[in-house]
C-alpha cells in the first residue's frame, strides 16, 4: 500500500512539474492564405482557381540556464497537420532540432538556393520533373547547427530509418523500404574578413549519404547526394549559381545492367532585383541531366530524354500583409520526354495574419 501511495505522489508531482513549465512558455499562432489561378498550356486545364492555407502553432520557452526551446507545429492545405519540429538553443553550443520530416534540414534545404521573387523556378506551377537532392530532410531526423565562427556554419543530421516520417511519441515505424540510416553534412561560409563588398557573399555545400538494406531488391548500392554552390547579394541585385548531383544506388545486378538511370546531374542560376522595398523581379533557370547508363535503346537515340529544362520570369509586389505575385513557367523535356514543352502563367494573393 505504502509503495501505491508513493507512486500516485511522484505522478502527481510529475503532472504538476509539466503544467509548471508549459506555463513558463508563450505559444503564438500565425496563418496564411493563397488565391492562384493558373493557365496552362498544350495540356487540360480543367479547374484553374485554386487556395491554400497555412497556419503554424509556435510554442517557447526558456530554461534557468539561459537555454532556450520552441516548438513548431506546421498546419497545410485544409488544416491538415503538415510537420512539427522542435529546437533546444543551447546558445554558445550551437542548436539541435527535432524535425519530422518537413524537408528543411540536412541538403534538402540546399536543393535550390537560387535568388527568387517568389518560389523556385520549379515551384511556381510546373516542375518539370527535376531531380532535387533530399537526403535526410524528408524523414524524421534529428540536426545539430553549430555556432558561427568566423562566418562559418555546419549542420550535422541523422535519420535513423530513411524515407520513415512522423513518429508519435513512444512510437516506431516498421515498414521496410528498403533504406537504413541517412548522414547528412552542410557547410554555410560568409567570408567577408570585415569588408563591405564581401558581406553579402555565400558559399555554401552538403553532402549525404543513405545506406542500403543489404536485402533490398529495389537497390543495390549505397545513395550519395550533394550539392555546391555560391550566392551574392550587392546592393538591389541578387545573383546565384549551383550544381548537385544524385547517384540512386541503382546499379549493375549481379552482372546484368538494368534498364535505368542511376546518376542525376544539376544546374541552377538566379538572378533577383529589388526594383523598391515593395517589388522584385527574377528570372531563374533549373535544369537536370540523367547520367550513367540505360540499356534501353528506345533511349539511347533520345538526347531530350535525359534532360529537363525548366526556366521562369516572376514578380512580386507586397501592399501591407498581402502579396501579389506572377510567375510564368516554360519546362523543355517536361519529365524527361524528348520533345514535350509545358508552359504555365500563375497569378497568385498571398495575405498572411
Amino acid at each position: 500500500m505504502n509503495k501505491l501511495t508513493k507512486v500516485g505522489c511522484s505522478a502527481l508531482c510529475g503532472s504538476l512539474a509539466a503544467v509548471s513549465a508549459a506555463n513558463a512558455g508563450t505559444l503564438s499562432v500565425t496563418g496564411g492564405a493563397d488565391l492562384t489561378f493558373t493557365s496552362l498550356s498544350k495540356q487540360t486545364v480543367g479547374q484553374p482557381i485554386g487556395m491554400g492555407s497555412n497556419i503554424n502553432f509556435k510554442g517557447s520557452g526558456e530554461l534557468e540556464n539561459g537555454w532556450t526551446y520552441d516548438l513548431t507545429i506546421a498546419h497545410a492545405n485544409a488544416n491538415a497537420f503538415s510537420a512539427a519540429n522542435i529546437t533546444l538553443d543551447m546558445q554558445g553550443f550551437g542548436k539541435l532540432n527535432f524535425n519530422q520530416g518537413n524537408s528543411g534540414n540536412g541538403i534538402q534545404a540546399m536543393d535550390d538556393k537560387m535568388p527568387t521573387a517568389w518560389e523556385e523556378t520549379w515551384g511556381a506551377g510546373l516542375s518539370g520533373g527535376v531531380k532535387l537532392v533530399t537526403g535526410s530532410g524528408p524523414s524524421q531526423n534529428v540536426m545539430y547547427t553549430t555556432p558561427t565562427m568566423v562566418g562559418t556554419t555546419m549542420t550535422f543530421t541523422y535519420a535513423h530509418e530513411a524515407g520513415q516520417t512522423d513518429n508519435n511519441d513512444k512510437g516506431t515505424k516498421s515498414a521496410d523500404n528498403g533504406q537504413e540510416r541517412a548522414y547528412d553534412v552542410t557547410i554555410n561560409v560568409n567570408p567577408a574578413l570585415g569588408t563591405e563588398i564581401l558581406s553579402g557573399l555565400n558559399l555554401f555545400a552538403g553532402a549525404s549519404t543513405i545506406e542500403s538494406r543489404e536485402n533490398n531488391a529495389a537497390v543495390d548500392q549505397d545513395q550519395y547526394q550533394g550539392v555546391g554552390g555560391i550566392t551574392y547579394d550587392i546592393g538591389p541585385l541578387s545573383l546565384g549559381t549551383q550544381w548537385s548531383a544524385v547517384y540512386t544506388g541503382v546499379d549493375d545486378k549481379v552482372g546484368t545492367i538494368v534498364a535505368d538511370y542511376h546518376t542525376y546531374k544539376n544546374h541552377a542560376f538566379g538572378i533577383a532585383f529589388n526594383v523598391n522595398d515593395d517589388l522584385s523581379v527574377s528570372y531563374g533557370e533549373h535544369t537536370s541531366r540523367k547520367a550513367g547508363y540505360n540499356n534501353s535503346a528506345a533511349q539511347s537515340g533520345a538526347p531530350g530524354s535525359r534532360l529537363v529544362e525548366v526556366s521562369s520570369w516572376q514578380a512580386a509586389y507586397t501592399m501591407g500583409g498581402a502579396s501579389f505575385r506572377l510567375a510564368d513557367v516554360n519546362v523543355n523535356n517536361n519529365l524527361f520526354s524528348a520533345g514535350s514543352e509545358r508552359s504555365a502563367t500563375v497569378v497568385s494573393l498571398g495575405l498572411a495574419f
